[in-house]
């Protein structure tokens, strides 16, 4: 009797235990999938307000580089989980801007180098909720519009965490182009290391389900 009530009990919570089970493959990606569409819609948008600003003043729209967008990235973590203030981002006193003691291992990161970096400029903005028309105004209507009206500068990296944004410029000239000797596409396929990662317990979770069905 106790083994038939033990099967009816186990045959009973198989199909609670399978949902369980999914939920946790699936909740974690469905969430990490939204957040990586908002903030690749935020960057998509600002690249594109940033063109469009330069090509009112006669300059040339910047270029996607796979370099500055890969540190773009590394940076945009280094501010994860910071609040805004008065006193962050393009509010930041020039001179005072964050110094990260780990720079040397994100540039090595990205297959970096100071010595092609530079000539480039790191500009981070903090905006709640990453609104788009604010976002642009960020980097058009404060500190760092003296760097977009320069013509030095040829080519962009955007990357966007939280509430967090980073811009990084870069130039035509070896000091500043954030070229590398290894394949460029090396940094973008690191940049998407995470967003496999759970695609795959995605898959996995549906194919664990199929099995104990």
């Amino acid at each position: 009797m106790s083994v038939f009530l033990y099967q009816i009990s186990t045959t009973a919570m198989a199909p609670h235990f399978r949902l369980l089970l999914f939920s946790l493959f699936l909740i974690p990606s469905i969430l990490f999938l939204s957040h990586s569409a908002k903030a690749d819609d935020a960057e998509e948008k600002l690249l594109q307000g940033i063109n469009s600003y330069r090509a009112s003043i006669n300059l040339s729209v910047l270029i996607e580089n796979k370099n500055a967008d890969c540190l773009a990235g590394q940076i945009a973590n280094q501010f994860e989980n910071q609040p805004c203030t008065n006193t962050t981002g393009a509010n930041t006193v020039p001179g005072t801007e964050n110094q990260f003691p780990n720079f040397p291992q994100l540039l090595a990161h990205c297959h970096l180098n100071v010595t092609n970096t530079r000539d480039g400029v790191i500009m981070p903005a903090c905006v709640p909720n990453l609104d788009s028309s604010l976002v642009l105004s960020n980097f058009t209507q404060s500190q760092y519009s003296e760097n977009l009206n320069s013509s030095q500068f040829t080519g962009v990296g955007i990357a966007a965490e939280e509430d967090w944004i980073v811009v990084v410029l870069s130039t035509n000239t070896s000091d500043g182009s954030y070229a590398t000797a290894t394949n460029t596409n090396a940094a973008g396929l690191i940049h998407k290391v995470g967003l496999h990662f759970h695609l795959l317990s995605l898959l996995l979770g549906l194919f664990l389900m199929a099995v104990m069905s």
